[in-house]
């Protein structure tokens, strides 16, 4: 972002999962006819400090719910608080290199209800960031990011990777598609199941994000996204379904 710039995202988010992925990567039914549900709402913002400075918060509200053949558990409450800063290192008529440096806070709700929020550690991130519009041959642009996150207690390291494509279909409508993934480094402890089945320990999952959006104006903009889980190992085989409101000026 440039100085003084600011970016903001205000998202409805619901998440569905009645399968998983198993430790061969086969998708399998949750245990005892098992469903999980996800409803949140998230905030992320981007403001620029300087030209070459931008900082990040995002913050999730939470209502998650798991029910099978045995019971029926509730939670709610402020999940994991992203804080990040990302710094501009190179840009040129190739595109931008950034990088960027994120810590996840885990202090907002309680690890050991039956069916907490998150997974109740800290996260650091280390990650690199390309970018490149496309104009004018195309009237769009690519991302690629990849980064590395240290996690403080027993869950196992983790690569991350994201490749993004984004194109201008009308000027005022808009679309996007990434895979964004998760790679376990398989280097943490073995730890007993949470209940929540999208917190589990030494998982992959890959996830493609398909947006459509619409420019209301030249700040404010509508989108309507659908997220599935298209691969994975120890983690749940949901999707999620959103609808968001961007700010940028």
């Amino acid at each position: 972002m440039q100085k003084g710039k600011i970016y903001d995202r205000l998202a409805v988010n619901y998440y569905f999962a009645d399968r998983e992925f198993n430790d061969e990567g086969h998708r399998n039914d949750l245990a005892d006819n098992g469903k999980f549900r996800d409803y949140n709402i998230n905030n992320y913002i981007e403001f620029g400090l300087t030209d070459k400075i931008t900082v990040i918060n995002s913050l999730y509200f939470k209502k998650i719910e798991k029910e099978d053949d045995v019971k029926e558990t509730k939670t709610y409450g402020i999940g994991d608080i992203d804080l990040g800063i990302k710094y501009k290192l190179a840009e040129g008529t190739w595109g931008i290199f950034s990088t960027q440096a994120l810590v996840k806070i885990p202090e907002a709700y309680d690890a050991d209800d039956d069916l907490p929020l998150g997974n109740g550690q800290y996260d650091l991130e280390l990650r690199l960031l390309y970018g490149r519009s496309l104009y004018p041959s195309i009237p769009g642009y690519c991302n690629v990011e990849v980064g590395y996150r240290w996690r403080l207690d027993d869950p196992s390291d983790e690569i991350r990777y994201l490749i993004e494509v984004g194109m201008d279909f009308t000027k005022s409508l808009y679309g996007r598609v990434k895979l964004d993934g998760t790679y376990s480094m398989d280097n943490g402890e073995h730890l007993d199941e949470s209940g929540n089945p999208t917190t589990t320990n030494n998982f992959d999952v890959g996830k493609l994000d398909v947006t459509l959006g619409y420019k209301i104006n030249k700040s404010w903009g509508i989108e309507a996204g659908y997220m599935p889980a298209i691969y994975g190992q120890n983690i749940a085989a949901g999707a999620t379904y959103t609808i968001a409101i961007s700010l940028q000026q």
